[in-house]
C-alpha cells in the first residue's frame, strides 16, 4: 500500500531536481505491497469506497490514508481510548469536561504529528496540477521513468473521485464544470492509458458528452490553449 515518507536529505529523483534546504522536510508518497496486513488493506479499501461514493457531497479526503498510517506509527505512544465527550442542549458544560474533550484533542493531534516534528497535509484542490506534470512528463518522454504502474492507478483514481456528477471538472474540487478542468483532466485520464470509453462509471464518456454539449475544447480559456 501507500506510505507517505519525510525526507530529511534528498529524496527520490533528486539527482533531477534542485531545492535550497535539500529536500528538508519533503513528502513522497510510496508504493510497497507488502506493507500492510490484510485487515489494514481491507480498512483502506473501505476509506476510498466510501469516499467515492460520497464524493459528491464531500469534496476533501480529509486525509484519511494519511490518518490510518499515523495512527498505525504512534498507537504505543498516546492513550487515544479517551471517549468523546458528549453534552446534551440541556446539559452543563464542566470543566470536567472541557478539560477531558481537550485532552482527546490534544493527545489526537499529537499522535498525527510525523517523525520530523511537522504537521503533513495534501495540497488538494486545485484540479490543473497534476494534468500539467502529467502533459510535462508526457512530452520529454519521462512519464513511465516517473510514474510506475501504481502512480498512474492512483491518479486516475483522484480525477474519479473528482468528477462532477455532469462529467466534467472544474477548476478546483469544490468548483462547478468548467471547459479548462474538463479538458485538462480527460487528455490526462486518456494519456494515462484510458481509451475513449474507458475509466470509472464511464468517465470518459461523461466527459466527451460534456464538452461537446458545451462549445467544444475550442472555448477553452488561454491558459487551456497554451
Amino acid at each position: 500500500m501507500w506510505k507517505l515518507k519525510i525526507t530529511d536529505r534528498g529524496g527520490p529523483y533528486s539527482q533531477w531536481m534542485y531545492n535550497t534546504n535539500d529536500f528538508v522536510g519533503r513528502q513522497t508518497w510510496e508504493f510497497d505491497p507488502d506493507v500492510d496486513t490484510p485487515e489494514e488493506k481491507s480498512q483502506v479499501d473501505k476509506a476510498r469506497e466510501d469516499f467515492y461514493q460520497n464524493h459528491f457531497q464531500v469534496k476533501p479526503s480529509r486525509d484519511v490514508l494519511l490518518r490510518l498510517q499515523m495512527l498505525k506509527e504512534n498507537k504505543d505512544k498516546y492513550d487515544l481510548t479517551i471517549p468523546p465527550v458528549k453534552i446534551g442542549d440541556d446539559e452543563e458544560v464542566t470543566s470536567k469536561n472541557a478539560i477531558k474533550a481537550l485532552r482527546r484533542a490534544v493527545r489526537f493531534f499529537l499522535s498525527m504529528q510525523t517523525s520530523d516534528g511537522h504537521w503533513a497535509a495534501d495540497i488538494g484542490g486545485a484540479l490543473f496540477f497534476m494534468p500539467s506534470m502529467v502533459f510535462t512528463l508526457y512530452i520529454t518522454g519521462m512519464l513511465d521513468t516517473m510514474f510506475s504502474p501504481e502512480h498512474k492507478k492512483e491518479t486516475l483514481r483522484y480525477m474519479y473521485c473528482h468528477q462532477n456528477e455532469d462529467g466534467g471538472w472544474g477548476f478546483h474540487i469544490e468548483g462547478h464544470s468548467s471547459m479548462f478542468g474538463t479538458t485538462l483532466n480527460y487528455i490526462c485520464m486518456r494519456l494515462l492509458g484510458e481509451g475513449p470509453e474507458g475509466g470509472e462509471d464511464n468517465a470518459c464518456v461523461r466527459t466527451q458528452k460534456w464538452i461537446r454539449d458545451h462549445g467544444s475544447v475550442t472555448s477553452i480559456p488561454s491558459w487551456g490553449k497554451t
